[in-house]
């Protein structure tokens, strides 16, 4: 197959159900695309392809952009399920407070390499590596060398929650590992991601400062209960930090007038609505966002927890929205005659939304004569519930997962055809994850691992503040306990 699937060799897909991603959300029965070299070349019906082009039978299915994840922490993906029970808080207990430290350069690289393989067999041909484990810049390199081992398309955002950002990001090997590694190409981009506490001082300045001077996005965690909140949004916004490249991750308990903020200043919000609804970040504000026309991407957060295929956001997205517009309006003696938000807008956050957050809307994110060839393939043969093909949107949101994924091309080359990675030793990758899982067993001991799937009561009962870089404390966030300890 191997040899079938050569790089380089033009690629036609006949006969699909196109989602071409417009302004429009058109829908084109019966339709071709023709790859040839890393571009997009033609789409319509009955193209005539080049000699030796590879054709692939697309009917039954449906052709579509590779969808986008803006918010993925890839490292934490050798402890895939390892958190399903958890509170946010215990997630903060076990990462930040005490085990997040034990992780090497080599378990970085695993946690990479199989969340990066996860990715493209999922469809997600762009990837954003919210890569906040990144102690040294060996763990650093062994991040960037792991997705540079997978044929997709990645973004690497750089943090490290171990130390404060105005730390990592004025020190020379931060400087020299930019210098290195981040070239910022087509299939390798670069953020810097780290979060603001909303202390009063704003230390976060500096690291905002070494972003601007390099040129480089931010990625934040907004609006996530204990950790951040309005504070940090109005500091951001008073000091001229807040532009139409940031990306603010969950958003999710935030008055009206951060949610302003960001509308003004052009931002987009990547929501991760399977975490947020199961951990604790707060409700899931797509309904917020939409009321202030902010642009909105889709993001799954960490295999810790949750599956990492957008296909399970997308549905979990629109379950969210419309159970709280079905709620607010029971709570008045009214029914909900229309859902607000439709499958088609979901799969447009999964694909043109990502790209547009990311600032990659001209290579990428939609399907059209000229761009970058991120195409999917969605086509089951075996499976009932891939026929009838009616509503196409409401298909890609509701019905499809990633079994269906049929083919999936990258950059103009199939790393995914028939079911099948091209080109992927999943075995090594394998070995690879659990020579880091025997380590970290080893390093906690048996009990440990044992009860940090289901921590009854996290050893520091509740956390004063997550970012153990800085001693700011919330009286928003911490007033129970605060009550608590006055009152004993």
């Amino acid at each position: 197959m191997t040899d079938q699937l050569a790089a380089g060799r033009p690629v036609v897909l006949r006969g699909g159900t196109v989602l071409p991603m417009d302004e429009q959300r058109s829908v084109l029965p019966d339709t071709d695309v023709l790859v040839v070299g890393d571009r997009i070349a033609e789409i319509g019906p009955g193209l005539a392809a080049p000699d030796g082009a590879l054709e692939i039978d697309a009917t039954g299915g449906i052709v579509m952009p590779g969808m986008i994840d803006t918010h993925r922490h890839m490292w934490q993906t050798a402890m895939r399920g390892y958190g399903a029970d958890w509170t946010l808080t215990q997630y903060f207990v076990w990462y930040y407070l005490e085990h997040g430290k034990k992780f090497r350069p080599e378990d970085i690289y695993a946690g990479n390499l199989l969340s990066a393989i996860e990715s493209i067999d999922a469809g997600v041909t762009t990837t954003v590596d919210w890569s906040h484990g990144l102690q040294t810049a060996q763990h650093a390199d062994a991040a960037v060398d792991a997705l540079e081992a997978v044929p997709g398309r990645f973004v690497l955002a750089y943090g490290n929650i171990q130390a404060g950002p105005w730390e990592w990001s004025a020190s020379p090997e931060f400087r020299d590992f930019v210098e290195r590694r981040m070239k910022r190409t087509d299939m390798l981009g670069f953020q810097m991601a780290f979060d603001v506490t909303g202390d009063p001082e704003f230390p976060e300045k500096a690291a905002f400062e070494v972003a601007r001077e390099l040129d480089v996005p931010v990625t934040t965690h907004a609006g996530v209960w204990g950790a951040t909140n309005d504070d940090g949004i109005r500091l951001m916004h008073e000091h001229g930090f807040m532009t139409p490249r940031n990306i603010y991750v969950h958003a999710a308990t935030l008055g009206d007038d951060s949610y302003q903020r960001i509308a003004a200043t052009g931002g987009a919000v990547s929501v991760a609505t399977e975490s947020e609804q199961s951990c604790g970040q707060g409700y899931p504000p797509t309904w917020a966002l939409r009321n202030h026309d902010i642009r909105v991407s889709i993001s799954m957060d960490t295999s810790v927890w949750m599956s990492g295929d957008l296909f399970s956001a997308m549905r979990s997205t629109l379950g969210a929205d419309r159970s709280r517009e079905h709620l607010e309006a029971h709570a008045i003696g009214e029914t909900v005659t229309n859902c607000h938000l439709r499958a088609d807008q979901v799969v447009e956050w999964a694909t043109r939304g990502g790209a547009d957050a990311l600032g990659m809307g001209d290579l990428v994110g939609t399907l059209e004569h000229g761009k970058k060839a991120d195409v999917v393939l969605i086509k089951n043969d075996r499976s009932p519930a891939m026929f009838p093909l009616i509503n196409p949107y409401g298909h890609v949101a509701m019905q499809a997962q990633r079994s269906d994924v049929h083919t999936v091309i990258v950059d103009g080359v199939v790393v995914k055809h028939e079911h099948e990675l091209v080109g992927i030793d999943l075995p090594a990758a394998r070995r690879t994850v659990e020579a880091t899982v025997e380590y970290l067993q080893r390093e906690l001991g048996e009990e440990a691992w044992r009860q940090g799937m289901h921590p009854e009561v996290p050893e520091t009962k509740m956390l004063d503040n997550p970012y153990q870089y800085t001693e700011f404390r919330s009286s928003d966030t911490h007033r129970s306990r605060d009550a608590a300890e006055t009152a004993g």
